[in-house]
């Protein structure tokens, strides 16, 4: 994200002109616009236009201001549509009027707050920062299907999803697995060409069960000499290779869990995440009294000055409900300041899905807390 200006009173109004540059960003801004916002850009609008033969349409460019009331993301198409009433005067749409704002790569905004709070701060800051970013491609693969994610410091993007249908490798149909392999092959090796730009990731890791991952390695190295396929020759030696228990996408976080790409992405977002959960998972497991999930023993234990690391995710702060938001912010801060760690999870990574399946907030304890561990709750946030 490419931060243009801003002039912006933590826990008080203010606005922030950026533009997303890459796919991640527009995840970011996902999460900073919520209802109630004003956010300007540049959009477009058809005007239908007299020109004494009859009416003609035409496409023409303005800029607006709009109070948002609804956001939805694409994360294929790479785009936010932002749904509210214009704010700003124009001859081609009434003060009032209901419009959309399209926000994508390249095309500047900007967002106008009543209250800017420490999270959405903390999220300019990240999106802004370049060495926040993994810059990591994951190649996931087994016979017949193949997944290629870039796996950023907030966002897990799948830039293809390549499949095959591979005979059984016996008997006459031997030779139509050959043929059926190699092409599946050359169909991945054209999506690693199209989708990896090395100016950007520092490692491709190449995963998945059993040998199919070893032997498109091969091909992968045969190909690119073969093509003079410059790119791969030259960055030859950041592809690796890496174990993982299937080709679907929930296996990245083993890959982010393992030691092979340990060195790349040691400190990224999305790997101190994955650790994290997996510190909580075994806590759970060992010592559940240390380990609680869930709005209402999570608040329960905070309360208590308990938490050593609190783990939430990003969606339970697109809320519109105002106090609601502001006790996840308020919980965020009074941890971190009380010497502990807070992990704000992305949805947008595995790890991310996998605590929302738990509730979206979880924590690690100081201490053990047996007593709270027995009871129910009914969270009033």
């Amino acid at each position: 994200m490419k931060l243009f200006s801003k002039s912006i009173s933590r826990e008080g109004p203010g606005w922030a002109k950026m533009v997303a540059e890459e796919g991640e960003d527009l995840w970011h801004a996902y999460n900073l616009i919520r209802e109630g916002d004003r956010v300007e850009a540049t959009t477009f609008r058809k005007v239908l236009r007299d020109t004494g033969a009859g009416g003609e349409s035409e496409r023409i460019k303005l800029k607006l201001m709009i109070a948002v009331e609804g956001v939805e993301y694409d994360a294929e198409g790479l785009q936010i549509r932002l749904k509210g009433r214009n704010m700003t005067e124009n001859e081609h749409v009434k003060l009032g009027a209901y419009h959309t704002l399209e926000l994508e790569l390249q095309r500047a905004f900007t967002i106008h707050k009543d209250v800017w709070d420490s999270v959405d701060v903390e999220r300019i800051r990240v999106a802004c920062d370049a060495a926040a970013s993994a810059d990591l491609a994951v190649l996931l693969i087994t016979e017949g299907l193949a997944h290629l994610c870039l796996v950023g410091s907030a966002c897990t993007l799948t830039r293809a999803k390549i499949e095959g249908n591979i005979p059984r490798k016996r008997g006459a149909a031997a030779a139509g697995y050959d043929k059926a392999i190699t092409s599946f092959y050359d169909k991945v090796f054209s999506a690693v060409v199209r989708h990896v730009d090395w100016d950007i990731v520092r490692c491709l890791v190449i995963a998945g069960p059993g040998f199919t991952k070893d032997q498109f390695r091969e091909h992968l190295d045969k190909e690119a000499q073969r093509r003079e396929v410059r790119t791969l020759l030259l960055n030859r030696s950041k592809i690796l290779l890496a174990p993982a228990s299937s080709a679907y996408k929930h296996a990245i976080k083993e890959v982010l869990a393992g030691s092979v790409a340990a060195g790349q992405i040691k400190d990224t977002k999305a790997a101190k995440e994955v650790q994290a959960l997996a510190d909580f998972m075994t806590m759970l497991g060992h010592d559940s009294a240390r380990a609680f999930y869930g709005p209402g023993h999570v608040k329960a234990a905070h309360e208590m000055g308990a938490i050593q690391t609190l783990l939430i995710t990003d969606s339970l702060f697109r809320t519109n409900d105002v106090h609601k938001r502001k006790q996840f912010v308020a919980m965020v801060d009074e941890v971190t300041a009380g010497g502990g760690t807070a992990h704000v999870f992305s949805g947008m990574h595995a790890s991310g899905e996998q605590l929302n399946q738990l509730t979206g907030i979880a924590a690690i304890l100081r201490f053990p807390l047996p007593d709270l561990e027995d009871e129910e709750f009914e969270a009033d946030w």
